[in-house]
């Protein structure tokens, strides 16, 4: 666990099964500045939108739970699509951190 609790934590993808079971967690261990955006606000599949987003909030930490989903039928309808649109989250997070200076990086995909 980190022991700073007020220090600055992005969680993409808070909304999911995954990364909402993070968020309780994180508020249930006392950290206060956690940083979540919903996708209507900010779309990770943008670089240029990922990228200065990141490097405005400047956060210590970034958890990557973000990624499209849609469903057994969906998934193998539309593989290609759910391929690339996940590769370019997480590239555009994982690069964006790091040029925003984010050392820290967890990557759940």
């Amino acid at each position: 666990m980190i022991k700073d609790k007020k220090v600055k934590i992005f969680l993409a993808g808070h909304g999911g099964m995954v990364g909402s079971a993070i968020k309780r967690s994180l508020l249930r261990n006392g950290y206060k500045n956690i940083i979540v955006r919903k996708r209507n606000e900010l779309d990770l599949t943008n670089q240029n939108l990922t990228f200065r987003f990141l490097k405005k909030i400047k956060p210590k930490f970034v958890i990557l739970a973000a990624a499209k989903v849609g469903g057994i039928i969906f998934n193998s309808k539309f593989k290609h699509q759910f391929i690339y649109e996940n590769n370019q989250i997480q590239n555009n997070v994982i690069h964006g951190s790091y040029l925003a200076g984010t050392k820290n990086l967890f990557f759940l995909g």
